[in-house]
């Protein structure tokens, strides 16, 4: 397969010369996964890193009462893995499922760590990665405490309208913080609009 998605996804991240980049790649699987296929499940420890080329998934976790909330959506061109278990090598609580058949390269830890401490553009494309992801759980964090279920609706469909197209009503109501009945009135509220 030709990896060229990923070595744009890195080259858009950081500067790296066509050596660098096909040297990073060449680290890189290929790998698929169907729809409804898991990434991780709760339980296990996460050894994997995967770009996502094309499709969707989504992470999600069960709360007190054995609900399923829906804790992040991953869309294409984007590196889906769960941090906490990946980087500290503890059991994972969250599950990431496919939602449409997907594709895209995956790499080890041990691999990616290789890359860390032997290719400097690699180190810092990975320290411009955690930065992205932590501030956009910071804002997420923050947008389920101080912005309203319409705007946290409004906010998901300018930047991630992607989703819509994929996943399940019930889903993006529980990543919202929100009712089905909720997102349905929200929804035509906004087609009126």
């Amino acid at each position: 397969m030709n990896k060229s998605p990923l070595t744009v996804f890195i080259e858009n991240t950081i500067p790296a010369s066509n050596d660098t980049l096909t040297a990073i790649a060449e680290h890189f699987e290929e790998k698929t996964f169907r729809k409804n296929e898991y990434f991780l499940k709760e339980g296990n420890v996460s050894d994997s890193y995967f770009f996502l080329a094309d499709g969707c998934m989504r992470a999600f976790t069960f709360d007190t009462d054995g609900n399923e909330v829906t804790t992040y959506f991953y869309t294409k061109n984007r590196v889906v893995f769960e941090a906490a278990s990946f980087f500290m090598h503890t059991v994972s609580t969250e599950n990431i499922q496919a939602l449409t058949d997907c594709t895209g390269y995956i790499i080890t830890f041990e691999k990616l760590n290789m890359l860390f401490h032997s290719i400097p553009e690699f180190r810092e494309f990975g320290r411009a990665m955690l930065v992205k992801e932590f501030v956009a759980f910071k804002q997420r964090t923050l947008g389920m405490i101080n912005k309203s279920a319409e705007a946290r609706y409004e906010n998901l469909i300018s930047t991630e309208k992607e989703i819509f197209k994929y996943a399940q009503l019930k889903y993006i109501a529980s990543y919202l913080g929100i009712t089905d009945t909720s997102l349905s009135r929200i929804r035509r509220e906004f087609s009126k609009k």
